[in-house]
């Protein structure tokens, strides 16, 4: 009797139809809508009623029964910077590429008084970044950082809550945020990953506060972050000196549309280890501004490529040195030039897209990091944009270069 009333209270009211939103819900970004739990019903909303293995006891069942999941983790974050919007703030939420750079060619021209090294590079920004999403908070008393990768500072030692500080601190703006940092550049692989994700919340910052600074005020206070931070507010060439931080700007010397592909084990170089074992009388004597003039009227080719910090660097990781050898080995004319970016570990291949066919084939090189990659450069007062044909075949594509 009991099991058959049951039934037909079932049978009479459907389950409804439940929503749920959870911020803690983890979820992989770009999905469609919030987390929801449905029952979904037959039209008929009937009973249907089967016999159990054991005796006569019959048990309701429905005709249909499914349950959907789907989640947005922006949704919360939306909902949110929506409230920040009524505040009628100067944007609400911005989503932007962070490039990271290579060192076309790297010179090491002496040890200041300072315990840093003095510098003469060719800076310039290419195609491989990550993917940045900023919204206003209506805390004011913390920025909050979550991202996709795991072993990422989450609190100030990260360079972009360090950027966020500063801007702060320079202009006085109350302004906090939520970001969420989609990774793609590897760390510890000499791109200056951290430093464009530090010059790119400057930026972005100054963005939501109506323009306090000037792009050369940020430039020019992003040097407290770190020395490579200053280059990314350059047009995206650059001839740097001093630590770093010193930056002139240079008309494109080389054209966008030159491809190259980074090899990057796992292994990372640490960059103090790289400069205590760097020993300046053996570093190559080429003028630096000599090489700037022979790249701008010839191009790249290996014998401008010079990276003094090469030599310290294979010392601290032998596996490196053998696979810039390996890779040149097995180029054939491939490559224009082979060498390690900044303090690496990162190979860069210029002239083509395309691994060598060892890096599939050899096991030891199973797990490196692959990309291929342009060089790219920046309209004044305009920020680094994804290139189309990138972000047309990643999960970030639509939120490159997005202001709300």
């Amino acid at each position: 009797m009991t099991m058959a009333i049951a039934s037909s209270l079932l049978c009479q009211n459907p389950p409804p139809t439940f929503l749920i939103n959870s911020p803690n819900f983890a979820g992989n970004s770009g999905s469609s809508s919030s987390l929801r739990l449905s029952w979904l019903r037959s039209q008929s909303h009937r009973c249907s009623f089967s016999h159990s293995k054991c005796g006569n006891q019959r048990t309701p069942k429905f005709a249909r029964k499914q349950v959907e999941i789907v989640y947005d983790p922006d949704e919360r974050i939306n909902k949110l910077a929506d409230e920040v919007d009524e505040k009628a703030a100067p944007v609400s939420r911005l989503t932007l590429f962070s490039p990271c750079k290579i060192n076309v060619f790297l010179r090491i021209t002496g040890k200041r008084e300072d315990g840093f090294h003095d510098l003469a590079s060719l800076f310039h920004v290419i195609s491989l970044g990550d993917v940045i999403k900023f919204s206003l908070s209506p805390s004011k008393t913390k920025d909050r950082l979550s991202t996709n990768v795991s072993g990422v500072p989450l609190d100030d030692r990260n360079l972009i809550i360090k950027a966020l500080n500063l801007y702060r601190k320079k202009t006085g703006s109350n302004n906090f945020f939520w970001i969420h940092l989609d990774k793609k550049v590897p760390t510890g692989a000499g791109l200056g990953g951290g430093s464009s994700n530090a010059a790119t919340a400057l930026w972005a910052a100054n963005q939501f506060s109506g323009l306090l600074a000037t792009e050369k005020e940020l430039q020019e206070w992003s040097s407290e972050i770190g020395s490579d931070v200053p280059f990314f507010f350059s047009q995206g060439a650059a001839y740097c000196t001093g630590r770093g931080e010193v930056v002139q700007n240079i008309s494109p010397a080389l054209p966008l549309d030159i491809p190259m592909v980074l090899i990057k084990p796992q292994q990372a170089c640490s960059t103090a280890e790289v400069y205590k074992r760097l020993q300046l009388d053996k570093t190559n004597k080429a003028d630096p501004l000599t090489l700037l003039e022979r790249i701008s009227r010839h191009g790249i080719s290996q014998d401008v490529c010079i990276n003094d910090l090469e030599p310290p660097a294979f010392d601290v990781l032998p596996s490196l040195k053998r696979l810039k050898q390996r890779v040149l080995a097995a180029s054939r004319g491939q490559y224009d030039a082979v060498f390690m970016s900044g303090s690496g570990s990162t190979i860069v291949g210029i002239g083509s897209p395309d691994p060598p066919q060892f890096v599939y084939d050899d096991d030891e090189y199973k797990d490196v990091f692959l990309s291929e990659a342009n060089f790219l450069t920046r309209e004044e007062n305009n920020w680094y944009t994804e290139p189309a044909s990138r972000s047309a075949s990643g999960s970030s594509s639509q939120f490159s270069g997005s202001i709300e």
